[in-house]
């Protein structure tokens, strides 16, 4: 049986049934106890499992991240909460230096059992500060995993397997789609979802989009209009970044032979950059049309919120880029 819920029940779910499960799980961060985080996404953490898994922490994100090293390199599995991603810079250090590298460095003989949680993306005028995506940084380092879902089952399933991994993960939640409702399994129906595995949104023979997080919604909603005027587009969400599920995005191009990437971080250096780059290593053969990244402008996020839907990519630069693409403009 399942239910209705938004991405921000699934993650308080996930929270709650994981902590239940493995008294090692703990979480730091800024307002994650008596507050219940800001979205809502700890409530019922505090009062239910104590401070001393449930902390709130001063306002020092390389405090939080490097206390949550210590945690996982001596065997508890925490969640280390960014209140924005955008300051996840502060601990870079940690997590390129330290985080990614200790299991190596230590010929396996440690584990990094550590999610970082932190919420991405544009929208709502919160201006450069606020307003960006980072995940091609990450997926640039080698010993990080980056998570992207985008649909409640997906949120709730896909942390559930952040926690249980040895593995860092880096896990993004866009902060415009906390409210976004979807099926997911009764509560204490215990599920996880897999890593580098892509989900088939929606099936279609003329173009495949590739989008990554909200574009997923926005690239479906473009899809349903260009259904009307008989252009028929395959939707792919990667759901993670890396591991990258390849083979089912070359499935689809092999299918469609068009490809578009789309996703709201800058288009400069991109993951768009790096998976059209596979596709056309691995497939190029497949390629009727030269692949186009449909993303973010490079500049700063403006606080206007005119000037910032400029820079966002939309369902109707979705749209004009397939209908360019099959020479219909």
């Amino acid at each position: 049986m399942s239910r209705t819920i938004t991405i921000k029940q699934a993650l308080n779910e996930a929270h709650l049934e994981e902590f239940e499960r493995d008294p090692s799980v703990i979480i730091m961060g800024c307002d994650v106890g008596i507050r219940g985080n800001p979205f809502g996404l700890t409530n019922g953490l505090y009062e239910r499992f104590g401070s001393e898994r449930v902390r709130d922490t001063p306002i020092s994100e390389a405090a939080i991240v490097g206390a949550c090293l210590g945690a996982a390199a001596t065997g508890l599995r925490p969640i280390g909460e960014i209140l924005f991603s955008d300051w996840i810079t502060i601990p870079m250090d940690q997590i390129v230096n330290q985080i990614a590298k200790i299991r190596y460095m230590f010929g396996g003989k440690i584990n990094v059992p550590l999610v970082i949680r932190a919420p991405v993306g544009a929208g709502g005028g919160q201006a450069a500060q606020h307003s960006q995506s980072f995940e091609s940084w990450f997926s640039h380092i080698p010993g990080l995993q980056v998570v992207m879902p985008i649909t409640p089952y997906d949120a709730k399933g896909l942390f559930k397997t952040a926690i249980r991994g040895n593995d860092p993960v880096l896990f993004f939640e866009h902060k415009r789609g906390y409210e976004i409702q979807g099926e997911v399994p009764d509560a204490g129906v215990d599920y996880t979802v897999p890593f580098g595995e892509a989900v088939v949104r929606r099936e279609g023979k003329d173009v495949t989009i590739v989008a990554i997080s909200i574009m997923v919604h926005k690239a479906l909603a473009a899809a349903e209009v260009l259904s009307q005027l008989g252009i028929e587009c395959e939707v792919i969400d990667p759901r993670t970044i890396y591991p990258f599920d390849y083979n089912t995005v070359i499935k689809s191009v092999s299918k469609t032979h068009r490809l578009i990437v789309t996703h709201e971080s800058t288009r400069r250096s991109g993951i768009g950059s790096e998976i059209v780059s596979q596709v056309v290593e691995r497939a190029f053969e497949e390629l009727d049309e030269k692949p186009v990244i449909v993303a973010g402008l490079n500049v700063p996020m403006p606080y206007n919120r005119t000037l910032e839907g400029m820079v966002i990519p939309n369902e109707e630069k979705i749209k004009h880029a397939v209908l360019q693409m099959m020479d219909r403009v």
